[in-house]
């Protein structure tokens, strides 16, 4: 089964996650990882699983006015963010609104502040809910992973996206058994 990690990361904890979703994937399905930018319809076509993630930003989705503010903190004098090598290109937000329409299983992940998701959002919820728009059935509720307010992913999230990961491709691999 071929599954496909797609990821917005504008500081890198995001695409840290996806690196460590595409590894946990890795025991059950043969994984290919893009950022938004290279995730091209082809590869979309080819999947079985399609895993879409990005940041959290002012509650939900970026924007391209929270995706330029983002780019400005990161160019200010004394900042200490560092933008990832892909986050120029496409959001999350822009990929899904082109997302051609789809049959396959899906599961939607962000990274997000800690604190209650009442207060933080939730990128992933949107996510969720663009691709159940397009066709997909969520095999999973949205997941996210948490980083702090120095924006450095916290410790053990990466292992825990690795974990869960493995578990959804446990779902994903009973899934089809049964179809």
């Amino acid at each position: 089964m071929r599954a496909l990690v797609v990821y917005e990361s504008m500081y890198g904890n995001t695409h840290m996650v996806a690196i460590s979703i595409a590894a946990g994937l890795r025991t059950t399905h043969d994984v290919t990882l893009v950022p938004v930018s290279r995730a091209t319809r082809e590869l979309v076509a080819e999947a079985d699983m399609l895993i879409a993630g990005g940041p959290t930003h002012m509650h939900g989705m970026s924007t391209a006015a929270s995706r330029r503010s983002a780019a400005e903190s990161a160019r200010k004098q004394g900042s200490e963010l560092t933008m990832d090598p892909d986050a120029d290109g496409p959001g999350i937000r822009g990929w899904l609104d082109g997302l051609d329409s789809g049959s396959g299983l899906a599961v939607a992940f962000d990274t997000r502040l800690r604190g209650l998701p009442l207060i933080t959002g939730r990128a992933s919820q949107g996510i969720s809910r663009s691709l159940q728009r397009h066709g997909y059935h969520m095999l999973a509720a949205p997941e996210s992973f948490l980083v702090s307010k120095q924006n450095v992913l916290i410790g053990g999230e990466a292992a825990r996206a690795s974990a869960w990961a493995a578990t959804i491709g446990e779902a994903a691999r009973n899934f089809y058994a049964r179809v």
